[in-house]
């Protein structure tokens, strides 16, 4: 399965050890799913692990969110996003998720984020909030994350 999750989903995976955005993440380290990325999303992940509000809570130095964020890269499999999407129009940078959904051919995109959620899908590809995604591993045979 391919699934592409919007930053915040990082954010609050490395801010909250036992939410559902960390399930995922801990899933996608047990191979359970293809995590899709592009140059964007890994901008975007950066830009918001420096905001200080968000640096106060997680405390990572600059050269550990830069380690991240190049694990991340690393690890996921990056998207050369040549699409150009105009679906989300009260939040342009939305539609860069849903670019790189439609680039590398991803089964749903994981958001929180209301602008997303409310498309429901685009051109096929189901938007899923993070509980709902854990719900779907599990129904597809996989066991959950450690900790669910």
């Amino acid at each position: 399965m391919r699934v592409v999750l919007d930053a915040n989903q990082f954010i609050s995976g490395v801010l909250v050890s036992r939410g559902n955005p960390a399930k995922i993440l801990d899933a996608w380290r047990d191979g359970r799913f293809e995590l899709l990325l592009s140059e964007f999303a890994l901008v975007e992940i950066r830009r918001v692990l420096h905001y200080p509000k968000i640096r106060k809570r997680h405390s990572w130095s600059a050269s550990q969110i830069d380690d991240f964020v190049e694990r991340l890269r690393d690890s996921a499999t990056m998207v050369d996003v040549r699409t150009r999407v105009d679906a989300v129009t009260d939040d342009p940078d939305d539609n860069a998720y849903l670019a790189l959904a439609v680039d590398g051919d991803a089964h749903c995109v994981v958001s929180g984020d209301q602008h997303l959620l409310k498309l429901r899908e685009y051109q096929g590809i189901r938007i899923v909030t993070a509980a709902a995604f854990l719900r779907d591993l599990a129904r597809a045979g996989e066991p959950p994350p450690s900790g669910m």
